[in-house]
């Protein structure tokens, strides 16, 4: 019995003696956490979702208060967010620019394939399977990865390609990370000029699997007048800094790949 009460004894001491070791290491290896860092955790809307380069809601508090990213950084936020941390941090909130999802291509019905899939309605799944039943390597394959991850319901899948609705996109990104294809893009919501396609085939390749697909002949550029659009790898691109939403490539694309 006083062998047993000893150890219990030993035990105790010894227990009381790490914690209070634990306790005294703790203050001598605090890390002193700048009051600002949860003040402005608080104003972010804590989805955690990554839309904004960083991992989470926390992490983009501490880059924002080590003045690593601006106020305004989170898309889901939005201008009201921006201005609480601006408060915060005494600074101006600056212009806070509405970003939406957009999946750039208009394949769907309009793209040839190369065989019915009919396994799991996914579109990594598919795209396992022979590289997937699309002939174009470029295009929306239809399977709804995107719509799965998006947390406000935002994206349909219509006529065989995904399709996001922007008044109710938050920019989040999830879907942008969910594409296997690498073609969902954020962008900003005011701007209504995109190119739906971002095969760098040939244009004579495109002709052959997709009746809508980018050629890359160049018209738009040469007939946009604020040089917002370049042809690089055989796609348009669109410089949304410079654009101006005249649509004048799309009224001369051929192929009606440029959207307005």
């Amino acid at each position: 019995m006083i062998t047993i009460l000893a150890a219990v004894l030993t035990l105790t001491i010894l227990g009381l003696l790490f914690g209070l070791l634990l306790a005294v290491g703790s203050k001598i290896f605090a890390v002193e956490q700048d009051e600002r860092i949860p003040m402005v955790q608080e104003c972010l809307p804590g989805a955690n979702c990554g839309g904004c380069g960083y991992a989470g809601c926390a992490n983009l508090a501490e880059a924002i208060v080590n003045g690593e990213a601006a106020v305004n950084t989170c898309p889901v936020g939005g201008a009201e967010t921006a201005q609480k941390i601006a408060e915060i941090m005494g600074v101006e909130a600056g212009e806070t620019v509405k970003m939406t999802a957009y999946v750039r291509c208009s394949g769907g019905s309009n793209a040839s394939r190369k065989y019915d899939y009919e396994g799991a309605i996914d579109c990594l799944a598919a795209l396992k399977v022979a590289g997937g039943p699309l002939e174009c390597t470029f295009g929306c394959l239809g399977y709804g990865s995107c719509a799965k991850v998006c947390p406000n319901d935002a994206i349909s899948i219509v006529d065989g390609k995904a399709v996001v609705n922007s008044d109710a996109c938050i920019a989040c990104g999830k879907c942008v990370g969910a594409c296997p294809r690498n073609i969902i893009a954020i962008v900003p919501a005011n701007n209504k000029t995109h190119v739906a396609c971002v095969s760098k085939a040939k244009g004579g390749d495109v002709r052959k699997i997709c009746q809508v697909g980018c050629i890359g002949c160049g018209i738009c550029a040469k007939n946009c007048p604020h040089e917002a659009i370049t042809v690089v790898d055989f796609v348009a691109r669109i410089d949304y800094s410079k654009c101006q939403d005249c649509g004048k490539c799309a009224e001369v694309c051929p192929r009606k790949i440029i959207t307005k």
